[in-house]
């Protein structure tokens, strides 16, 4: 019992000292983001490579039949059905890369750049899940609504037309149809 005490107070002391730092910033969150979406990316991308020189190894070394009878499997099958394969794994990584870069360059579109390609690493378990949590979690919280979601460049306030005047201006000559 007195283990299970002194463990507590050194998770309570930790946690008091945690508490103490600064919170993390939306601004820091987005660049976070940013390297994880990169990192799933180059890890994938590397996966991918490994995946199609293995195989593409295996599949060029198959020997000829013991008997002598068959041959070897024909190599522009196996060529084809692995560029089909490799393409498709690297299609998998394309998204990453691009919601890595549109979150570092605060692209207004990153927002969903990165919710399709967090969806898209969801498939690829266990860091590509955490990848997509981590967006999911992020993006759809009040601080990533609010770095994404405001204009850059504010409205002129209302009531003041191009004359100038402080009303608003109304052309009553243009009327929407009557659709009755």
């Amino acid at each position: 019992m007195e283990l299970f005490r002194s463990a507590s107070a050194v998770v309570m002391q930790w946690r008091w000292r945690s508490s103490d730092r600064e919170k993390v910033t939306p601004q820091e969150h987005n660049k976070y983001l940013a390297y994880s979406h990169l990192a799933y990316g180059a890890l994938t991308f590397l996966f991918a490579i490994g995946f199609l020189v293995m195989f593409g190894a295996m599949i060029f070394t198959i020997p000829e039949t013991p008997d002598g009878r068959g041959s070897s499997p024909p190599p522009a099958f196996f060529f084809i059905f692995l560029t089909f394969i490799g393409l498709i794994y690297f299609a998998f990584t394309i998204p990453s890369f691009i919601a890595g870069y549109a979150l570092l360059k605060r692209k207004r579109w990153a927002r969903t750049a990165s919710i399709v390609a967090g969806v898209i690493a969801a498939m690829f378990f266990p860091i590509g899940t955490a990848v997509c949590v981590y967006t999911v979690w992020f993006l759809m919280s009040e601080p990533g609504k609010l770095l994404y979601d405001t204009p850059t460049t504010p409205l002129p306030p209302l009531g003041q037309g191009s004359s100038g005047q402080g009303e608003l201006q109304q052309d009553s000559a243009i009327t929407p149809p009557d659709w009755r």
